[in-house]
């Protein structure tokens, strides 16, 4: 069952996702040569105490987990495309860094993600992080009220397969709200007209999570996924509203 917001419950996940876009601002210009994954996540627990808000990751224990997870990101490299557990890895030229944040604000909660390219990088590697924001912006346009959730995940999927790479299905976006993860689940492909039906009111976590080689994944032993051909991944993730005028993106400064 999804669950619609009122205008003034998006008003107020607006203001929580201008608070975690900031954050987000902020540790992507520190994700560098040199700086440790451990380094970002324990500023972003700095900033968000600092903002009023609370680590949304940090104690979650998602379906199928073994443990809460225990850090405030999760922070993956290369070929691991989510879930990956900020370490003591330290961040060299050429790695494609996924940040995922999310942040509890006022009791309600945004989630965000980004891909931060350490130059230089390859050509394919440039190519596969911008092919997968701009698949993030076409989810968002079909974000409209009377469309439907096989909408959202063929504007992602046409987009991506054109563009020669391919769409992670095993893994998926969400309703949000209240809760991190609320349904309804949001695939990264789709068919045109059908699914679920989007109404004003309706908040997803749109993230596409696309890879140079393979839909397919493999979870690793800290329960972060990866690639099953060990080829590169990128990830975007925005929290989007459906309003009675078009979409509005709520994790933007």
């Amino acid at each position: 069952m999804s669950y619609l917001k009122s205008d003034n419950e998006i008003a107020i996940m607006a203001e929580g996702g201008k608070i975690l876009a900031s954050i987000i601002s902020e540790v992507s210009l520190n994700a560098r040569e040199g700086v440790s994954l451990i380094q970002l996540d324990r500023l972003t627990a700095k900033l968000i105490e600092s903002a009023g808000g609370k680590p949304a990751f940090l104690g979650y224990r998602p379906e199928g987990a073994i443990r809460p997870y225990p850090a405030t990101i999760c922070a993956s490299v290369n070929n691991v495309i989510v879930h990956g557990m900020p370490t003591e890895y330290v961040i060299k030229k050429g790695d494609l860094v996924k940040l995922d944040f999310g942040l509890y604000f006022k009791g309600w909660c945004v989630d965000a993600a980004v891909t931060v390219a350490i130059e230089p990088v390859s050509d394919i590697a440039k190519k596969l992080s911008a092919v997968t924001k701009q698949s993030l912006k076409k989810a968002v346009e079909a974000m409209r009220e009377g469309n439907r959730l096989g909408d959202v995940g063929y504007a992602i999927q046409n987009y991506v397969e054109k563009n020669g790479f391919k769409v992670i299905r095993g893994l998926t976006g969400h309703g949000i709200g209240k809760r991190l993860h609320e349904d309804p689940s949001v695939l990264n492909f789709g068919t045109k007209g059908k699914g679920e039906i989007l109404r004003a009111g309706l908040v997803l976590a749109l993230e596409p999570m696309v890879a140079e080689g393979t839909s397919q994944i493999i979870q690793l032993k800290d329960e972060s996924y990866a690639t099953a051909d060990h080829s590169l991944s990128a990830h975007f993730e925005h929290t989007v509203a459906v309003m009675k005028d078009g979409p509005k993106i709520l994790t933007m400064i």
